[in-house]
């Protein structure tokens, strides 16, 4: 496997920790629907995700396939590794 650089780790674990927050405020809206400050949370959550991801996919390739994200040419998917290996 190839060699990552530590900025590959840092936008990863900010990625994963802003996934645990979005699942956590999805799970307390199913019980809470009308908290309008937890609404107001995720919502900045999704925005700050979009960013991150979008971040990370410039300096490392598509983050997710099937329709999830765009590739450059030439299509990089099959480049390892992907996130879930490190």
């Amino acid at each position: 496997m190839k060699q990552l650089p530590p900025e590959y780790y840092e936008i990863l674990e900010e990625l994963q920790t802003v996934d645990f927050v979005i699942v956590d405020l999805a799970l307390y809206l199913d019980t809470h629907p009308e908290d309008q400050e937890a609404i107001q949370q995720y919502n900045s959550m999704i925005k700050q995700r979009k960013r991150i991801k979008k971040q990370y996919e410039l300096q490392f390739g598509p983050l997710t396939s099937f329709g999830g994200s765009y590739s450059p040419f030439p299509f990089e998917w099959k480049e390892a590794p992907w996130p879930w290996q490190v």
